[in-house]
């Protein structure tokens, strides 16, 4: 991870001091890292404990194409912090955070032409669509709050699994030629992505301090997993006042409450809980076929934090 910090931050640098300013800044303020820890850790599982350059620029490309993806978020969700932080936006205002959003995008893009990694930029390129066709499809439900189980899954796989689906299988295509086990890697990222979005669900529902407010998906009618079970098992009453506190009382708190505590007394939390234990199991079920080995220890190390993580 040190020689890959190193490698990212040299990956990002430009002629423009403006730019170096806010990436040494991007750099500086980082998160769990958990996107370069799986590409590194399914590479070497696959590989018996190999990784080469191609590992070490698709974990860059990763990290710049996720970064330039955050970076346009809190743009588009207006907000001012980020991991505790001040937000890009809000240090430099919206029109520079969205072209840094643009340069590191390309930045990943052309790490990856110039180096002739076709098979790696393929993979990361199907990620970035998808995510942006997640984010706008949550965007077209929440406006009806129709959303069923199969949509939210859909929304979910595309908005966040598809990211670290990209890194285990772009860990597994930079060191092996195997297609069925590149899949095979593919499949299990995106497995602990659809347990990590559960999980994040369900901070919206806790009362301990995770760096953002409780009760925020309700405010921005996001429909969650909890909220959309609650709603198909309520009676036609209950319904029609959970919505009409979601579309026209998500700005009163005392409602907002009232809302929380009516999903966790009907079940909405458990019956979450226990899908995303469903993809966790069958996630560790795909790294039942390699040999145990430090890595895929700390692979399914890994898996089990997703889930257990406090914030």
């Amino acid at each position: 991870m040190e020689l890959f910090e190193k490698k990212f931050h040299e990956s990002m640098t430009s002629k423009v001091a403006l730019l170096n300013r806010i990436t040494y800044y991007i750099v500086n303020r980082k998160g769990k890292q958990m996107r370069p820890m799986f590409v590194f850790l399914t590479a070497k599982m696959v590989s018996g404990g190999t990784v080469n350059e191609r590992t070490y620029r698709g974990a860059s490309v990763i990290e710049l194409i996720h970064t330039a993806t955050l970076v346009h978020d809190d743009v588009v969700d207006d907000s001012n912090r980020r991991r505790g932080f001040f937000s890009i936006n809000a240090l430099w205002k919206n029109k520079i955070a969205v072209l840094v959003g643009d340069y590191l995008l390309s930045k990943g893009l052309l790490l990856s032409i110039d180096n002739g990694d076709f098979d790696l930029l393929r993979i990361i390129s199907v990620a970035v669509r998808e995510m942006s066709e997640g984010e706008l499809l949550q965007i077209e439900k929440a406006r009806r709050l129709d959303i069923t189980e199969d949509v939210y899954y859909e929304i979910i796989r595309k908005k966040t699994a598809t990211l670290i689906a990209a890194c285990c299988a772009l860990g597994a295509k930079a060191v092996i030629e195997d297609d069925i086990q590149v899949e095979n890697m593919r499949k299990f990222g995106e497995l602990i992505g659809m347990a990590f979005q559960i999980k994040d669900d369900l901070f919206d529902y806790s009362e301990e301090a995770i760096g953002k407010p409780t009760g925020i998906d309700i405010k921005e009618q996001k429909m969650t997993l909890p909220l959309i079970h609650v709603l198909n098992t309520c009676t036609p009453q209950e319904k029609k006042w959970l919505i009409n506190s979601i579309k026209n009382h998500n700005k009163d708190k005392k409602r907002v409450k009232e809302v929380i505590a009516f999903v966790k007394n009907n079940n909405g939390l458990a019956y979450a809980e226990n899908k995303m234990v469903e993809f966790q199991q069958e996630a560790l079920s795909l790294l039942e076929n390699y040999p145990d080995s430090e890595f895929k220890a700390a692979l399914t190390l890994m898996v089990n934090y997703v889930i257990e993580r406090k914030k």
